[in-house]
């Protein structure tokens, strides 16, 4: 697990609603500038959840605007041979990681570069610096075959859409290791939100843990920090047991779920765990009713919560990050700011407690 000791440093999802990638990443700096992250401005369309991590992926195709797996195409099995072949090579050290297909260009990732800019200028007082990446479980439950089938249900697209993102993610943390030694990688999963619905009936723990294991180990084989985002619930006891080193979860709204785990939470924060708090909802509707003072003492009240479970105050507060409970992409340029304002203030007030 990390020896990494955020002590409440606010930190932010990735999505915001803005066209301009620069001064998206100055508001990022502006406001999280200890662990800032790249930004996703899902304004354009190569910047979705799915779109943006595809390039390199054989026997993708768009057809009115559909984009999807084509095993049925003739080229299928040759690009698949291509790409295994070449996955293979940069395992074994034979094809620079850098110059392979995993690469996030900046024709799909134009805020990623942008970040890395700012964040070489400002190297000597950055802690950490964050990246993020699809999940494999929601991007192998979104993405479709030519029949409209999920490709996590096909074992071969499946094995191949992981290694994909787990070496996207890997090359991602050796970029930001270039800058700084403390990297996290997180995977956004807003898929896992249903899990134990009738949509994952026939998807089991095992197979969720041996996705989420893979994409892990490739980011630790760069030394990089993994952790896991879901906006919702979901079977919470899965994460813990995947050995993920954060959890970043929706606290405004769904805490009361994440603390039916009590023994998972306890041997977490024990095993070096971070726990991303994300505080601070990003929907309009309760945007507008929050300010800095009551999401404090919101969280105070769970961190007593967590401690009547058996987890020290200190621990607790050593062992958090300070989140918004998603992205805000999906709201206005107003609400996007107050998010960051409130996550920093949050962040600044409960540090000072601490003190």
């Amino acid at each position: 697990m990390s020896s990494f000791k955020p002590n409440c440093l606010p930190l932010l999802i990735g999505s915001l609603p803005i066209g301009n990638h620069q001064e998206a990443t100055d508001l990022i700096f502006q406001y999280t500038p200890d662990v800032p992250l790249w930004p996703q401005l899902p304004i354009y369309k190569i910047e979705g959840m799915m779109q943006q991590f595809l390039s390199g992926l054989p026997c993708v195709r768009e057809v009115g605007g559909k984009v999807f797996i084509d095993t049925e195409s003739a080229a299928c099995e040759e690009e698949m041979l291509a790409f295994y072949e070449e996955y293979l090579g940069v395992v074994e050290g034979a094809v620079p990681l850098e110059e392979s297909r995993f690469h996030l260009g900046r024709g799909e990732a134009p805020g990623f570069y942008t970040f890395l800019e700012h964040a070489a200028a400002r190297k000597v007082t950055i802690q950490a610096l964050k990246g993020q990446t699809t999940g494999p479980v929601t991007f192998c439950t979104g993405l479709c075959d030519q029949s409209g089938r999920a490709i996590f249900y096909n074992d071969q697209l499946r094995d191949a859409a992981v290694k994909h993102l787990a070496m996207k993610a890997r090359w991602q943390v050796r970029k930001m290791a270039e800058i700084c030694d403390r990297t996290i990688m997180f995977f956004d999963e807003p898929g896992l939100a249903g899990l134990g619905s009738s949509a994952f009936i026939t998807i089991t723990r095992e197979d969720i843990v041996s996705c989420l294991s893979e994409v892990f180990n490739a980011v630790r084989a760069e030394n990089g920090l993994t952790g896991v985002h879901v906006c919702a619930n979901t079977e919470w006891s899965v994460l813990f047991e995947s050995a993920v080193d954060i959890v970043s979860y929706d606290a405004y709204s769904y805490f009361d779920k994440l603390i039916l785990y009590p023994a998972h939470l306890v041997k977490f924060i024990e095993s070096g765990g971070i726990l991303a708090s994300g505080i601070v909802p990003t929907t309009s509707e309760l945007i507008d009713t929050v300010d800095v003072e009551s999401l404090t003492a919101k969280w105070f009240k769970q961190a007593e919560q967590l401690q009547m479970i058996g987890i020290d105050k200190d621990k607790i507060y050593a062992q958090t990050l300070i989140t918004p409970s998603c992205g805000t992409g999906a709201v206005s340029r107003e609400h996007a700011e107050k998010v960051l304002y409130l996550t920093k203030s949050v962040s600044q007030k409960i540090r000072v407690s601490f003190l």
